[in-house]
């Protein structure tokens, strides 16, 4: 067991290292217009934006299989309980705690449910969808994550004094005019989770077995998503064309949509994580200990490299400009000053001293949890 959860750890410390590349690059960058804007963009730009789409679909899967494997050890009822809980905790962080470290300032409203709003209503659904047979939660999952494109053609408008509903669920906006921006729909997110509750079950099989399904679901899912995407047809809402460079025409063949994850972003994004798990089971490398360093506490590593990523911010401007001034980017991207911001190579570089400045803290907060029981450490 030890084996096959350092692969998952591993797995999900690359992907948290990832994601604060992306949020470092929003904080530092002198770009003002978003990376997949092609008319604009360089082809490297588009990649460092392009390889932290792989963090939320893997963070959510392996956030399944974790919550598979404590099922297997607890009775199910008992791990309802434990993900309604966490699920509001999940809640609390995102509109209570995390805002601060955003802006480092106390302005709660308009509120923006990001990732751990998904997570954590993603958490509470489960906690109904395990008591279903797993056949029907697989089927049910399998059709979410394929079908939910059809819904694409039903704007929240068609609801009325419902739309709100609707943003909740898929289109990405105000639920709450002016109070709530949902930027993480919870279609597909929620049914991402299930089917990595329903992963879980791999890890009771033979070891080489679990790596061949692995492999096979991984090469699979990107063979679809190439096929698919190569199509132009169903699967995302914009199709890719030829751009003035090859660079770029490939980065417009994988600049799918996010804001609500598109079948052609959930398949070119989950194939390789399913693949990333069988590969890393038999990791033994300096590199793969450092990853799982992380990958044990992503909770604890998320919200505090907010924190850590807006200061660095902060220091950046400061070393610019002699001002020192907060880095609002969630609501004051488009008026930074001009003066401010890095090229590519300086958030490389403040990114890496962001992931370096958290080893430590990391590390320590992950042998308390081994070594201290207290029920409060479990929610983080």
């Amino acid at each position: 067991m030890r084996e096959r959860l350092t692969s998952i750890d591993i797995v999900r410390g690359f992907v948290m290292v990832v994601m604060a590349l992306d949020h470092v690059r929003d904080y530092v960058t002198h770009a003002r217009f978003p990376p997949e804007d092609l008319s604009r963009a360089s082809a490297a730009l588009f990649a460092t934006r392009w390889i932290t789409h792989f963090c939320a679909p893997t963070f959510f899967l392996l956030a399944g299989v974790g919550i598979g494997l404590l099922d297997q050890r607890q009775p199910t009822g008992q791990v309802s309980r434990y993900l309604v809980t966490r699920g509001l905790w999940l809640l609390v962080l995102e509109l209570v705690i995390t805002p601060i470290g955003w802006q480092f300032g106390f302005e709660l409203i308009p509120a923006f449910a990001l990732v751990l709003w998904a997570l954590g209503w993603s958490m509470i659904a489960l906690a109904l969808l395990v008591h279903l047979p797993a056949p029907v939660l697989l089927a049910l999952s399998l059709v979410t994550v394929f079908g939910h494109n059809l819904l694409d053609p039903v704007r929240p408008e068609s609801f009325g004094l419902f739309a709100g509903l609707w943003h909740l669920l898929h289109v990405p906006g105000f639920a709450i005019p002016n109070v709530l921006f949902v930027a993480y729909p919870l279609i597909p997110w929620v049914a991402v989770m299930c089917l990595g509750y329903l992963l879980a079950r791999a890890y009771q099989w033979d070891p080489g077995r679990r790596r061949r399904f692995l492999i096979r679901a991984g090469l699979a899912a990107s063979a679809l998503f190439v096929v698919l995407r190569f199509l132009n047809g169903y699967g995302n809402p914009l199709p890719w064309s030829p751009q003035r460079t090859p660079a770029l025409t490939v980065a417009s063949f994988l600049n799918v949509q996010k804001y609500p994850p598109s079948l052609d972003f959930l398949l070119m994004t989950l194939g390789p994580a399913l693949a990333a798990l069988a590969l890393t089971e038999q990791a033994r490398g300096r590199v793969g200990r450092w990853l799982a360093v992380y990958g044990r506490v992503p909770l604890f590593f998320y919200v505090v490299h907010i924190f850590v990523a807006h200061a660095a911010a902060v220091v950046v401007a400061l070393i610019q400009s002699g001002e020192l001034r907060r880095i609002k980017v969630i609501t004051e991207f488009g008026s930074l000053p001009e003066w401010y911001g890095l090229p590519l190579p300086g958030v490389y570089l403040v990114w890496a001293l962001v992931v370096i400045a958290l080893y430590h803290p990391c590390r320590w907060f992950a042998r308390v949890k081994e070594t201290r029981g207290e029920w409060w450490i479990r929610y983080m």
